[in-house]
């Protein structure tokens, strides 16, 4: 539970500064209500990165999902592909701010958020595995008393 802890403190710090970024790279840049993907990273990393460690502290505590492989999966692959989605539409979002198109610049870009989405799709994945093989336990272990 302490690694979803970690998680949480390290996403808020992310989101709150991420949010500080845009509001001050695009102050310095004269580029305020400019549209980028910079103006979303915030958004982002608070709600799927806070918001999902959260809810993972929530249901590992009623659920007892650390012990699991599949949940350290989905932990290290989930927040790999958050982290590197985040770090693509911060690249993203300076480069639009700066001017430059979609044509301009290289299509690693896109391919490596779209990497980062695989990763994530991986870990939403894991994450059922080991949600299936914990409700199931779980009713394994509480229909025995009321078979006695």
């Amino acid at each position: 539970m302490m690694k979803n802890y970690a998680a949480a403190v390290m996403y808020t710090i992310l989101g709150l500064v991420s949010g500080l970024f845009y509001r001050e790279y695009t102050k310095s840049i004269d580029a305020v209500g400019v549209k980028s993907q910079l103006s979303t990273v915030h958004t982002h990393l608070l709600a799927l990165g806070l918001l999902m460690a959260l809810i993972m502290i929530a249901l590992d505590a009623s659920l007892r999902l650390s012990g699991r492989r599949s949940f350290t999966v989905f932990f290290w692959v989930y927040n790999a592909g958050v982290l590197l989605t985040s770090v693509m539409m911060v690249i993203r979002g300076i480069l639009t701010l700066q001017g430059k198109t979609e044509e301009m610049t290289t299509a690693a870009i896109p391919g490596i958020a779209g990497l980062g989405h695989m990763l994530i799709t991986g870990g939403l994945i894991a994450l059922l595995v080991a949600l299936y093989g914990a409700i199931k336990d779980r009713e394994v272990t509480t229909a025995e008393p009321a078979a006695r």
